[in-house]
């Protein structure tokens, strides 16, 4: 039967291989397991159904699906001392990849050094800000220790979490000691936890967020859960009180009144005091809001619903009594029986008395005016117009003659010959001179 086990190398590099003995290994017994393209050595670091929730739960877990690889036998004193020698040979390979890179002119920062077991492989973990071309590097480190070169680039946590540490709280850090996978830390998890947003400090050795921030996140949620929003006004035994802040530990809040004083009450006392005055106890992180005055979408329904009521239902009560109900019908109403056709004549008939206005209406009689007076003004005033357009055409012509005639003596007087004498133009020039002595 294949037992589960999980075997952690250098780095605190782990993986899950299959085991084909009788029994699991006993922990921390060294294991020489199938790796890329050869053997490796290491540890044993879990078994049984605690490698099996592992493997579940894990970054580095294949889930429900078996391991690809198997675990080949316990390690012997040879293979130890083996590994031993090669632990010891990974510095030096770090100090000459470095000489390496700094040839290439490489912006890159050469982390650790791992050597396989069997030294088949040597490993090179790295950090850079951006992409690197490192074909030339390689080349250089194969033909340097004469053995297959792997480049992996690994971020900041991972680094921290590879060559560990002790902390600020003075323990090693989480990444190296227990904790399976690395998740990633924003600002507003420090921001629920009333941490101070300084990054010197709230931040780790690696330069990023520390990673306990992210596991006790869920502990400030659910206890807040329990506590009104900072900042709500609560109605208490001494009237409006504001909460100030919120003691999750101790369970404990701090209200102040309008006139400035302050008090630090209990949580369930509070309760207890709203309850008796019958108040609804919401809190800031419910599912279900009781309070509507604390959810501006709800307040503002009820002022639509307000607004409904006071405006638009008179307005449609004063158009039921205008609108005569014979003609416009609030509902589509079925009569079964026949209708004659001269009563829908009779109503329609009544409508257009209704809404057409006629000459013997009182609001045509106060305006003083009747349609028959008003057209003739209209039409008066359209005769004075075309008159005046009229009269400015008569005027342009007429000045334009004038020209044509000055022009003609001009030309006479220069020339010696008498100027011909125009009949029609001097009749013309008499028809308007008559028109300018009308107007």
């Amino acid at each position: 039967m294949a037992h589960l086990i999980e075997v952690a190398f250098r780095g605190n590099r782990k993986e899950f291989f299959s085991w084909t003995g009788e029994t699991a290994p006993p922990l921390k017994a060294g294991v020489i397991v199938e790796a890329d393209r050869g053997e490796d050595f290491g540890r044993v670091h879990s078994t049984g159904e605690l490698a099996e929730v592992r493997c579940n739960g894990c970054a580095h877990g294949c889930g429900t699906n078996p391991p690809p690889r198997a675990a080949l036998r316990l390690a012997t004193k040879a293979d130890e001392q083996l590994d031993r020698e090669l632990t010891a040979e990974n510095e030096d390979a770090r100090r000459k990849s470095m000489e390496r890179v700094k040839a290439n002119h490489l912006v890159m920062k050469l982390t650790d050094a791992e050597w396989q077991w069997d030294r088949r492989k040597l490993t090179i973990f790295f950090t850079a800000e951006r992409r690197v071309d490192f074909r030339g590097l390689v080349r250089d480190l194969a033909a340097l220790f004469r053995t297959r070169i792997e480049l992996k680039q690994i971020g900041v946590r991972d680094e921290a979490k590879r060559l560990s540490g002790v902390g600020r709280c003075g323990r090693e850090y989480c990444s190296a000691s227990w904790l399976p996978d690395l998740r990633p830390v924003n600002l507003g998890v420090a921001k629920d936890q009333k941490l101070s947003l300084n990054p010197q400090q709230i931040s780790g050795a690696c330069g990023r967020l520390m990673c306990c921030l992210r596991y006790e996140h869920e502990f400030y949620v659910l206890s807040r859960r329990k506590f009104p929003k900072e900042g709500k006004i609560l109605t208490t035994s001494l009237g409006e009180e504001k909460v100030i802040a919120c003691d999750i530990f101790n369970e404990r809040i701090t209200l102040r009144t309008a006139e400035g004083d302050s008090r630090v009450i209990a949580l369930a006392d509070l309760r207890s005091e709203l309850d008796g005055l019958d108040q609804p106890t919401d809190h800031a992180h419910d599912d279900v809001p009781s309070h509507t005055a604390e959810y501006p979408v709800d307040a503002a329904l009820h002022a639509m619903l307000d607004t409904v009521e006071t405006e638009i239902a008179p307005l449609a009560a004063s158009m039921a009594v205008i609108t005569p109900e014979r003609v416009f019908e609030p509902e589509l109403v079925f009569v079964p029986e026949r209708v004659s056709v001269p009563e829908p004549v009779v109503e329609l008939v009544s409508a257009i008395e209704v809404f057409t206005p006629v000459a013997n209406e009182p609001a045509i009689a106060a305006s003083g005016e009747t349609p028959d007076a008003a057209a003739t003004e209209r039409a008066e005033d359209e005769d004075a117009a075309g008159d005046a357009t009229r009269r400015k055409r008569r005027r342009g012509r007429r000045g334009g003659r004038r020209l044509r005639a000055a022009e003609q003596r001009r030309q006479s007087e220069q020339d010696g010959t008498p100027m011909p004498s125009d009949s029609s133009n001097e009749s013309g020039d008499d028809a308007d001179d008559g028109d300018d002595n009308e107007e």
